[in-house]
């Protein structure tokens, strides 16, 4: 059964119901609440209390309404509210459970600010659970987001100082038409005038922003996360070209868009991409893969593919591990004692 909003859980809310109306009577007050009117009063006394002043407002439309000299904190939580705000804190960056970290530090001064038992639910969760970080994650610097997303909702071009995989540093000038988080990292979407094309940057491997006089206008109809997601499958050193015996709309329920796009073929379907890492192309993606597939091309995604069914095929028959098995069938554990 679910449990019963604390004392201090109603009186919030209440206080965001009265934030709503000049005047709200006290039967609609319970109702929103769920108790009866003369409990309303309670919960009433308990943000009197709190120094927030709620008048009584006599007569046939009578009810509660806020002082007009009220001057509420510019954010309240209700219990659960906070308990969601801390799970997807921890759930995005792990680290933010130590008050060293950037985020765990912000956190902790919004759980100060939260009404004490709220505050010690939330100083609980955060405290006690535990998550596990993700190895792929990279976050970006706070300020050079920011200066992305200020270009971004300004629609004015900016020159970043990109730092590539390899180390080397260069200048792109572009027109920033989103920022997309996307399992761990960050990405900046937008046309490269150098290239004359939809690129994608890691927004923790740019190392300056600057602002330009150019304005832009994005595409109609700009789906960021489908873009990224299909910008993130070109463009790469290896082709790749992958046939299923499978209709294509089965397989492209599978398919990420990162590994390219699908095109009819007979009956089945062609999944026409590139990368950079065939190894993991076939490793991560392909083996996965719940339908029958022939790779057509490149040569190296073909290359990585057999060593791949190469090494399955070692583990069935490996001498080791069958002499290590009857090892093990010879002499069976001890029987436990209770």
């Amino acid at each position: 059964m679910p449990a019963h909003p604390s004392p201090t859980a109603r009186a919030l809310r209440a206080l965001e119901v009265l934030q709503t109306r000049a005047v709200v009577p006290a039967a609609e007050l319970a109702t929103r609440l769920e108790v009866t009117p003369r409990a309303t009063r309670r919960y009433v006394g308990i943000l009197r209390e709190a120094g927030i002043p709620v008048e009584s407002v006599r007569g046939p439309h009578g009810g509660y309404r806020l002082s007009r000299r009220t001057r509420l904190p510019p954010v309240v939580f209700t219990e659960t509210e906070a308990l969601g705000l801390v799970m997807a804190v921890l759930d995005g960056r792990p680290a933010a459970a130590s008050g060293d970290d950037l985020v765990g530090g912000a956190l902790a001064k919004v759980i100060r600010a939260l009404p004490e038992d709220v505050g010690r639910q939330a100083t609980a969760l955060r405290d006690h659970a535990a998550a596990a970080p993700d190895r792929y994650a990279a976050t970006p610097d706070p300020a050079t987001t920011s200066a992305l997303v200020g270009a971004v909702a300004a629609r004015v071009g900016v020159i970043i100082t990109y730092r590539g995989e390899r180390g080397v540093s260069w200048e792109a000038e572009v027109d920033p038409w989103a920022i997309v988080a996307r399992h761990g990292r960050w990405y900046l979407l937008c046309h490269s005038h150098r290239a004359a094309a939809t690129r994608t940057y890691r927004i923790d491997r740019v190392r300056a922003v600057r602002r330009t006089a150019r304005s832009f206008t994005p595409p109609e109809n700009l789906d960021p996360v489908v873009t990224l997601e299909e910008n993130l499958g070109t463009g790469w050193q290896y082709t790749t070209r992958v046939a299923f015996d499978a209709p294509l709309e089965e397989v492209r329920r599978w398919a990420r868009p990162p590994m390219g796009t699908l095109e009819r073929s007979g009956v089945g379907c062609v999944l026409v991409g590139s990368t950079r890492n065939p190894a993991m192309y076939a490793q991560e993606w392909l083996a996965t893969a719940p339908f029958p597939f022939h790779v057509q091309g490149g040569p190296e995604l073909r290359a990585a593919m057999a060593e791949l069914a190469a090494r399955c095929a070692a583990a069935l028959t490996d001498d080791r591990r069958t002499a290590s098995a009857g090892s093990c069938a010879q002499s069976p554990p001890s029987p436990s004692t209770s």
